[in-house]
């Protein structure tokens, strides 16, 4: 099984070999980063370092979700795929997926908070499923917790002449993704509307006019350069692309036939400069707050961006 790279990092820097070149390719990542263009002994000597690792476990290591020290150990799985190009498709995603692992039922726990809620006053209106889901949420400690957490930091300023902390904002609802287990989170953000009241409250589950919305429509290509510099939103994207691939042929509309891993990266990008959202109160229509106007002879590639989350068929 493959390593997590803090781990794998403090075994190479024991080894004076895989030391110097893991030093070399930090330099290379470092280029990269302050987007510094290399000549061409440069490139040829990152590469070099590259497949100097041979089948070091640097190579094959993986950042897995909710672990301390993630971003530590993202920023070691970028220094070593550093070679990779602008984000159009990424072939490693450091995140493996944990889908699998998983039931597709509900946890006796999450059943249990449910049942309780439906035998009781706090039912309110059973006909709104994102009502229930946030009852639910809010007999459970840490969901609770997490959720008000976020909420109280997104709303300060939201709306109003004051401008909120979107960074702080954004760390808030990568807690509440992160830590609270998915029966919760996914019944919040993808809870069934047959109604606007119900689509309105699902839309601003994630406080939108903070976390989602700028006064313009920035251009799609800059919401990516912002992610690209972010290991995390780089990571999640990564791991976004591979998971949500659309296929007309497939059943379900994805590559690798798992719908349940393309909502789990879905939810993983949100709290990252490439948070999407629910476009309307009546549809489960999904985009990005971008636009690809102006884009010049980037347009196609824009469009793409774009494409990931406005037309994708498995997502």
């Amino acid at each position: 099984p493959s390593s997590d790279c803090v781990m794998a990092e403090q075994l190479c820097l024991s080894d004076s070999t895989c030391n110097a070149t893991y030093r070399t390719l930090e330099n290379c990542a470092l280029a990269k980063t302050r987007l510094l263009s290399l000549d061409h002994d440069s490139r040829v000597r990152c590469l070099n370092a590259e497949l100097d690792l041979g089948n070091s476990s640097l190579l094959h290591c993986k950042c897995h979700r909710r672990m301390k020290r993630q971003e530590h150990c993202l920023r070691v799985f970028w220094t070593v795929h550093s070679s990779v190009t602008d984000g159009e498709n990424y072939r490693e995603t450091p995140l493996p997926s944990t889908v699998g692992n998983c039931s597709r039922t509900a946890s006796p726990n999450y059943n249990k908070l449910a049942a309780l809620v439906s035998g009781s006053q706090l039912a309110g209106d059973a006909t709104n499923p994102c009502l229930r889901a946030t009852d639910v949420c809010n007999l459970s400690k840490k969901c609770f917790r997490l959720r008000t957490d976020y909420a109280s930091i997104c709303t300060k300023g939201a709306g109003s002449e004051d401008v909120c902390d979107r960074r702080k904002c954004h760390r808030g609802l990568r807690n509440f993704f992160e830590k609270v287990p998915e029966d919760f989170t996914k019944r919040i953000l993808f809870c069934p509307c047959q109604d606007e009241f119900c689509g309105e409250r699902r839309r601003k589950t994630i406080v939108p006019d903070c976390s989602f919305q700028y006064n313009t429509k920035p251009n799609c290509l800059w919401l990516l350069d912002s992610c690209l510099e972010d290991h995390i939103c780089k990571s999640r994207l990564a791991d976004f692309q591979q998971n949500c691939q659309p296929v007309d042929m497939s059943p379900d509309g994805c590559s690798l036939h798992n719908h349940a891993a393309c909502l789990q990266a879905y939810m993983g990008m949100i709290g990252t400069p490439m948070t999407p959202n629910y476009v309307s109160n009546s549809s489960v229509e999904v985009s990005l707050w971008c636009t690809c106007e102006n884009s010049g002879n980037q347009k196609e590639k824009c469009d793409q961006i774009l494409g990931m989350f406005e037309s994708n068929k498995c997502l």
